[in-house]
């Protein structure tokens, strides 16, 4: 199957435009319809229809078959990484970019598990859970785009630094159900054994957190420079102005002092899961 498209009008719409083009093209240079093609790579003519318009995303396999098919000797599956990186939001991928240059990354939430530590069944349900509600195309879009980020965490090659503060509210608030919760928990688990990772629980009876005005990230990336991300209801902001990013740098730092021990986090995560 391809993907509903419900992209930003950017640059993202201009390649999956030109490759529903070079489809088209290829197509017609073979001499089949729309009908035909489609029943050579196992897709509907709508589908078909929908690629060549720059109406749904084609995923890797369409392509695959397409270049195939069409005798483009890796023309058009030279296109899956373009594609790719269209597939997901604007806002996703101007992170992710921000990500891949970072070389430490800092989070603190207070209202949910961190994107970048989420399972695919937390994420669903947290995106699901949205209202107005998302489309099931724009969840799964969304989600995708979350997984997507996460080959940071595990990346075999110049791995950046994490840190990551999470409220113990977190892990107690059950979103999506028990087992849900219990294999995020578990999840947690295993990400806070990863040598470039270092996971701390903010305990509830601590009696003072200076993060109550909410979640926010700190990237230190390659050139030296730490930018600030905070994203709350309809605002997400990138924050570049020094004097804001020293002090969400200082209260990151406070943040940290105030939580548990990267240690006595992972032993918290477990009592937590004893009890779930």
């Amino acid at each position: 199957m391809s993907e509903d498209l419900g992209l930003d009008e950017d640059d993202s719409g201009a390649v999956l435009r030109a490759v529903g083009r070079q489809i088209k093209l290829w197509r017609e240079a073979a001499g089949l319809t729309q009908t035909e093609f489609g029943a050579l790579i196992g897709y509907g003519e709508e589908q078909v229809s929908a690629v060549e318009r720059a109406r749904r995303i084609p995923k890797p396999e369409f392509l695959d078959k397409a270049d195939e098919v069409l005798g483009a000797g890796g023309k058009i599956a030279e296109m899956k990484k373009d594609v790719a990186e269209a597939r997901y939001p604007k806002k996703v991928r101007d992170l992710k970019k921000l990500e891949d240059d970072a070389v430490e990354l800092c989070a603190y939430n207070n209202s949910v598990i961190q994107g970048l530590l989420q399972t695919e069944e937390y994420s669903h349900a947290v995106f699901s859970g949205r209202r107005p509600a998302f489309t099931e195309e724009e969840v799964e879009r969304r989600m995708a785009g979350r997984m997507a980020r996460q080959e940071l965490l595990r990346a075999t090659r110049a791995r950046p630094l994490f840190n990551f503060v999470q409220c113990e509210s977190t892990l107690r608030l059950g979103i999506g159900g028990r087992m849900v919760q219990r294999r995020q928990l578990e999840h947690l688990l295993e990400i806070g054994q990863l040598r470039n990772v270092d996971l701390q629980v903010l305990p509830q009876n601590r009696g003072v957190n200076s993060g109550l005005g909410g979640p926010f990230r700190l990237l230190k990336l390659k050139d030296g420079a730490t930018v600030g991300h905070v994203e709350v209801q309809l605002f997400s902001r990138v924050i570049v102005d020094p004097k804001e990013v020293q002090i969400l740098e200082m209260r990151y730092g406070i943040i940290r002092a105030q939580a548990l021990t990267p240690q006595e986090s992972l032993a918290f995560i477990e009592k937590v899961l004893g009890e779930t």
